[in-house]
């Protein structure tokens, strides 16, 4: 089966850019995308179970009264979706990018996990269609999402621009490895200037010399940086100071960074960041 790369749309603030940052991975990758909307249990018709709460007779008519809504705001939960998908495919065929809608229903993840295997990527925005109201609010699935998946996941801000410079924070440890060994690999990264950082002093950076050789190796330019203090704050000051335009980083380490995913200093990292992030698992 061809890979494809998968982004998700909800048609929050953050759809554009999920669709526009597929587009330059699809473009770099040569790829299709899948664009996937899904519709939660609580957008499906569901007339539950409330014989228990509500007594027969007079009581049917609302019964009917409440399956009709419930039916209703399925109806128009689908009709909403087709929207969503058909707007993120225009964006698309702007990009020159062939795409294919899935609108689905169920839990996000397990629907996600069925496409996986034609998956050569995921794109998700950082924040759900609750950012309006909660603008460093993460989107409640996307820790998730990082946890479950086995693809790359790119993160994306609700803005898009072109992406020139890349940061990789690396600690040397098994995930950072293979993040290095599939940047060397892929397509995506021929071009760009790259810049590999990690916390520490002379054994962190024999570590960064061994991931830049390997990256040399594959014809990547790459310069190195050593980093003092927190690596969260460092990352984000680094990014904002030199203009990086993307951070790579290894879904787990062994340093301070291990807090990825399963702590709190990669959700603030996450959540301070105002440029994409792709994650390595």
């Amino acid at each position: 089966m061809t890979d494809r790369i998968m982004a998700l749309v909800d048609g929050s603030g953050f759809s554009r850019s999920v669709c526009l940052h597929a587009a330059w991975l699809a473009q770099r990758l040569e790829l299709p995308v899948d664009l996937l909307h899904v519709l939660g249990r609580r957008e499906a018709a569901d007339r539950g179970d409330l014989s228990g709460a509500l007594q027969l007779g007079a009581r049917t008519a609302l019964l009917e009264e409440l399956a009709a809504l419930d039916a209703e705001r399925a109806r128009l939960a689908q009709a909403q979706g087709r929207a969503i998908l058909e707007d993120a495919q225009a964006i698309l065929a702007a990009e020159s990018v062939e795409t294919t809608p899935h609108l689905r229903q169920g839990d996000l993840i397990d629907t996600v996990a069925g496409f996986e295997r034609s998956g050569r990527a995921l794109v998700v925005g950082k924040r759900g269609r609750a950012a309006g109201f909660a603008s460093a609010h993460l989107g409640s699935n996307l820790e998730r999402l990082l946890r479950a998946s086995k693809l790359p996941v790119l993160i994306v801000p609700a803005d898009c621009r072109p992406v020139r410079k890349v940061l990789v924070a690396h600690d040397g440890g098994r995930s950072a490895r293979g993040a290095i060994e599939r940047m060397a690999a892929s397509p995506v990264f021929r071009g760009l200037a790259i810049t590999l950082a990690c916390a520490g002093g002379e054994e962190a950076r024999a570590t960064l010399e061994r991931a830049r050789g390997t990256l040399l190796a594959a014809g990547l330019a790459a310069e190195t940086c050593l980093l003092s203090g927190a690596p969260e704050v460092a990352l984000e000051r680094k990014i904002e100071a030199e203009g990086f335009d993307l951070l790579v980083m290894g879904a787990y380490g062994h340093s301070r960074i291990r807090t990825l995913i399963i702590g709190s200093t990669t959700t603030a990292l996450i959540r301070a960041c105002t440029v994409p992030m792709l994650v390595y698992r």
